[in-house]
């Protein structure tokens, strides 16, 4: 089966992006190796530019616009994250953005989006459909609609963070990783990371992790075929996809071998682990991966376990009420 991207891929947006993204940390801890009986290896996407991995696959998809393209720029729908990664790809390639972001948004994901330079249309997302709104506008403004997962190149950008990953743990003197734990929302990110691992290290075991409001892949890699959800309830508000793209499905279909769900309270949970114990501030999507590993969902004692950090975009009020008063 011809996948949508290849390794060459991935390989090709690493060079695009290396002189512009942060090379995020690999970091270990010892309470999760003691936790889980595990060597763990955190990647830090929530140290990348603006807060997550999202900055390399919209970068590399507006990197390779032609001059015309670049001219009119770039529109796209998103919650925050991917909002944020091409309102800056846009400002550091001298184009024209307009994002469209539901009105609930998280407001400092609002406020940095805007703060870049770009145009936000608001939308009710409960009530009207953003990517028809996106073909509209696309339409209507001669913009080039980049989505937030359901794109090649996208996806290819998304992969370079498990290439450095994979790259970071051998330098480290370790062996090659046994499992690979992402989270999942549209599955741009678990489709580069899946095609990066299965070049780089093909014994290793892909493992998607979604919250249980939400389990729209789960549900669609056991029918084998893209299902469709109701909005999910869930304070991971980067992973409330309703469903899985055409690409990143045939990519996972072919390349992940399990998708776990945790629940908003294991999610919280984690949250409160990567503060305390590794002073870092994760958002709750940021935390899905980890959740599934820290909280037991999975056991993989006595293997060797990467574990991609998404992303930290999250209102500090929110932050410290999450913290206070975990959901039940």
């Amino acid at each position: 089966m011809t996948l949508p991207i290849d390794f060459a891929d991935i390989q090709a947006a690493a060079q695009r992006l290396r002189p512009v993204a942060h090379r995020t940390p690999t970091l270990r801890s010892r309470t999760a190796d003691e936790r889980t009986g595990a060597k763990v290896f955190f990647k830090c996407e929530n140290l990348q530019r603006i807060g997550a991995f999202k900055f390399r696959g919209a970068y590399n998809a507006l990197a390779r616009f032609s001059p015309a393209q670049r001219e009119a720029g770039a529109v796209t729908f998103s919650s925050g994250n991917h909002a944020q990664a091409v309102a800056l790809s846009a400002r550091l390639l001298g184009m024209p953005a307009t994002i469209i972001m539901p009105g609930d948004a998280p407001a400092m994901k609002i406020a940095a989006t805007r703060g870049y330079g770009a145009d936000i249309v608001l939308y009710d997302r409960r009530l009207e459909d953003r990517e028809a709104i996106g073909r509209q506008l696309a339409h209507e403004r001669g913009m080039t609609l980049i989505p937030p997962y359901d794109h090649a190149d996208v996806m290819a950008g998304q992969g370079t963070a498990a290439l450095e990953l994979i790259e970071d743990v051998a330098a480290m003197g370790e062996g090659p990783l046994d499992a690979l734990l992402v989270c999942v929302g549209g599955g741009g990110l678990i489709s580069g990371c899946a095609v990066a691992a299965r070049h780089l290290t093909p014994g290793c075991r892909v493992i998607g992790v979604e919250p249980q409001a939400g389990n729209d892949v789960q549900q669609s890699l056991a029918l084998g075929r893209i299902v469709n959800i109701a909005l999910p309830d869930t304070i991971a508000d980067g992973a409330q996809t309703l469903h899985a793209g055409e690409l990143t499905f045939a990519v996972m279909r072919e390349c992940v071998d399990e998708v776990l769900t945790v629940s908003d309270a294991q999610l919280v949970a984690t949250m409160r682990f990567f503060g305390e114990r590794m002073k870092l501030v994760v958002e709750p999507t940021g935390c899905l991966a980890a959740a599934a590993l820290l909280e037991g969902v999975t056991r993989l004692a006595g293997r060797r376990v990467g574990v991609i950090v998404s992303g930290g975009n999250i209102d500090l009020a929110r932050y410290g009420e999450l913290l206070s008063h975990p959901p039940a």
